[in-house]
């Protein structure tokens, strides 16, 4: 009996955590706009501008004809999708409210509601504005094949997930260390311009420079995200287990140091400011 109530009020409470999740990332996407639909409008407009530039820049530099046999514009898709979901899970991690925030004074509200309504958010955008690119790409240039959807699916997934735990460790830092958090999540997502490796081919790079990306999970996310877009393509420098584990490890130290901060934060660090 007692346990029987027990698994009640468990479940009740994970039901309240998930409606309080949801309502609050519905809150999170239209925080810049009005309408959500402006906020996906916006992810749309900024990640086809990406993919223009870099369209024009590596035609220029001659760099199409070193590219994956197959459609060029998925290749670049490939790469550059997976870096912006990454990204934008990272800066909306790393921005979400925490234990310091006035938001928290607030009963239904905590931290692991913000963590996952700002997850959440970041995904929701993300996966339509992929949805509309793909559609538009397939309707408007060429139709468009992926050999193996489930595995490029995971890939999108697994950026989106390891931006979120590196956003994660930067959050349970920032109240610590404010500024110092801030320039290292600004280094990183500068370095992942090129560390992310989202503009070469992994195969055709030397193994000596091979050293300089393969501690970046995005690096094989990416890299294994064009194995699994494309049938001719096979990576012989990632994998895919090693983000997987990164990510189980971050996930797990970014909740550590997320609830001892949670612990040992005070509004009283802010009072003199």
């Amino acid at each position: 009996m007692f346990e029987s109530r027990r698994s009640h009020s468990t479940f009740s409470l994970a039901m309240a955590m998930l409606e309080n999740s949801f309502h609050a990332g519905a809150r999170k996407v239209r925080q810049t706009h009005r309408y959500a639909i402006m906020a996906i409008v916006m992810s749309l407009i900024q990640s086809l501008l990406f993919l223009a530039a870099f369209y024009v820049m590596l035609t220029f530099l001659g760099q199409r004809g070193a590219s994956v046999r197959g459609d060029f514009m998925l290749y670049l898709l490939t790469g550059i999708f997976a870096y912006l979901t990454h990204i934008k899970s990272v800066q909306a991690i790393t921005g979400a409210e925490n234990s310091t925030s006035a938001l928290m004074q607030h009963a239904p509200m905590n931290t692991l509601v913000a963590i996952l309504s700002s997850a959440l958010s970041v995904l929701y955008t993300q996966t339509v504005s992929l949805l509309m690119i793909l559609l538009l790409l397939h309707t408007v240039l060429q139709p468009i094949t992926i050999h193996y959807w489930p595995g490029a699916l995971l890939m999108f997934i697994l950026s989106w997930a390891s931006g979120c735990v590196i956003g994660l460790l930067f959050m349970a830092l920032k109240p610590w260390v404010p500024d110092l958090a801030g320039i290292l999540q600004q280094v990183y997502v500068r370095a992942n311009m090129i560390a992310s490796g989202k503009m070469f081919v992994a195969n055709m790079m030397p193994t000596a420079v091979i050293g300089l990306f393969d501690w970046n999970p995005l690096f094989h996310i990416i890299d294994q995200a064009r194995g699994f877009t494309f049938v001719n393509y096979f990576p012989h420098h990632s994998n895919w287990q090693y983000p997987v584990y990164a990510t189980l490890v971050l996930l797990v130290i970014g909740m550590m140091g997320e609830a001892y901060t949670r612990r040992y934060a005070s509004d009283s660090w802010n009072a003199g400011r």
